[in-house]
């Protein structure tokens, strides 16, 4: 159902763009969005987009992380700026229908 990429290893201060791509139209999920798991972390919310538009972003990435949809490629999208090393985890696409599906998660390393 979700395919996730873009990760990779980049310095501080760095970008990335993420992307999750879905099986069919974006538009039957009533929320996209993407988690992570840091080392020996709990899985959290990044930032995420309700079928309607609405964005929620964790207070750790905003004005750093812009989540985007694309229906014409069936992706939804995550650009991180000003990236920090603390951002290191690997980053997982989650959609909602009915049920709750991931993606196969990519990680993202910073250095410092």
């Amino acid at each position: 159902q979700l395919q996730a990429s873009g990760g990779g290893l980049v310095q501080a201060g760095g970008s990335l763009r993420l992307s999750c791509a879905a099986s069919g139209s974006i538009f039957r999920f009533s929320v996209m969005g993407w988690y992570r798991q840091g080392p020996g972390k709990q899985r959290e919310l990044v930032a995420e987009v309700t079928r309607s538009g609405k964005l929620n972003y964790a207070d750790s990435v905003k004005g750093r992380f812009t989540i985007s949809r694309d229906s014409a490629k069936r992706t939804v999208n995550l650009q991180m700026n000003s990236l920090k090393p603390e951002d290191t985890a690997v980053y997982y696409c989650k959609a909602v229908y009915n049920d709750i599906y991931w993606g196969q998660g990519t990680l993202v390393t910073v250095s410092s």
